[in-house]
């Protein structure tokens, strides 16, 4: 008998449909004698409903405000998949993040988890009844609700394996398997049987929207099995692991893309040290992720320093540096939502020359510019407008494909 952890995603669940046909894929697992603890994610487009509802009535809500309202779709989901279990005639029951003590900081909106307490679910576990948890939410130490950010329930998942030692994660959404790039993208990407860790996070770091990033970490730092699958082929997925069959065969693993980000321009800062220590920590210390930076050379005693956030985050960036201008001493901001970042990744072009040549010289072809340029062993990224996006990805992946 195995334990196993499944995450179903927002559109796997998206109507009663849907519903009963992972509450299906649900039961044939516990069927063939396993424990079965599941997570899920709020239907559809709940979550966008929801802000949209938040926005009519207070644009500016405060983050716990939101995350009261926000953990609300999860709630709903597990909810009526509990009720779906019932019609088939299992024993099911479903439980919130207060319920089975996932403890996370304070930081509303983007809560990291702490603690998890397996005793309620080990409890219900015994008792052979499947065990639906709200994913995407958690608790802080005053007993308020919070959530873990985009892909949140990938992290619940993740951490519930690890909490519970389960065999395996499984991760189910609307494909089957990781690409080499996105299928509705590109038509003839390839579904990869197996991915490293290290692949994989850099891959949903830079935009693959399989997995949630913070997952993949989570799982390679406690050696967690994940495994992408389809919830509606039902065919063998993505394997995720730490080390793949035959991994320098291949030294491009695949292209990602996010059109999800923004461009902030900081103009004259002052010319002297920890000036970006100062702008740097501000937006650390509100877990604003920042990837891609460039600083220019001083002049006249000012500097001007670029770097890219997530776009969700812009409006607050902005708040935020500008509340700190004076602090700061900076002449002006801008920010740029209209832009992209293509991305290739793979373990194995740390060991071949001329990768980024050939990405530059695909784009080059089309005569599409490059803005910034960011690279690590295994990626190279570029920022650029994000009406070549598509594009881009499209004419990156056969250089390195065909």
């Amino acid at each position: 008998m195995a334990l196993i952890v499944q995450k179903f995603g927002g559109s796997s669940v998206a109507d009663a449909e849907r519903i009963f046909r992972v509450a299906r894929i649900i039961t044939k697992t516990y069927d063939a004698g396993n424990n079965v603890c599941v997570v899920l994610s709020a239907q559809g487009d709940t979550t966008d409903d929801l802000i949209a509802k938040a926005a009519e009535i207070n644009p500016d809500a405060s983050r716990r405000e939101m995350d009261m309202l926000l953990a609300c779709g999860e709630q709903m989901s597990v909810a009526l998949m509990a009720m779906a279990i019932e019609k088939l005639g299992y024993p099911v029951v479903s439980l919130c993040a207060w319920q089975i003590g996932m403890a996370t900081d304070s930081v509303h909106s983007a809560a990291r988890i702490r603690t998890v307490d397996c005793e309620r679910l080990r409890e219900e576990l015994d008792k052979k009844r499947i065990v639906l948890v709200a994913g995407f939410q958690g608790v802080n130490r005053h007993g308020d609700v919070t959530t873990l950010g985009r892909g949140g329930s990938d992290t619940t998942a993740v951490a519930l394996a690890i909490a519970l030692k389960a065999s395996v994660c499984q991760i189910f959404t609307d494909v089957d398997g990781v690409y080499t790039a996105d299928p509705r993208v590109v038509p003839d990407a390839r579904k990869l049987p197996e991915i490293t860790y290290d692949e994989m996070l850099e891959l949903a770091t830079l935009g693959a929207q399989v997995l949630h990033n913070r997952s993949v970490e989570l799982a390679k730092s406690y050696g967690v099995p994940l495994e992408v699958r389809s919830s509606f082929t039902g065919n063998p997925g993505t394997m995720v692991k730490e080390v793949v069959n035959d991994v320098e065969k291949t030294y491009i693993t695949g292209v990602a893309q996010d059109k999800k980000i923004a461009r902030l321009a900081i103009f004259g800062l002052a010319d002297v040290p920890g000036v970006a220590f100062r702008v740097f920590s501000l937006l650390a210390n509100s877990r604003i992720n920042v990837d891609m930076i460039i600083q220019s050379t001083g002049r006249e005693g000012r500097k001007d320093i670029v770097f890219t956030v997530p776009e969700k985050d812009a409006s607050f960036c902005r708040q935020l540096l500008e509340q700190n201008r004076t602090a700061l001493d900076f002449e002006r901001l801008e920010i740029n939502t209209d832009v992209a970042k293509v991305s290739i990744v793979g373990a194995g072009m740390q060991e071949n020359a001329g990768v980024a040549a050939r990405m530059f010289e695909a784009l080059f072809q089309e005569q599409i510019n490059i803005h910034m340029i960011s690279t690590s062993e295994i990626k190279v990224s570029v920022f650029i407008d994000r009406a070549d996006a598509d594009r881009a990805v499209r004419v990156i992946h056969e250089q390195f494909f065909r």
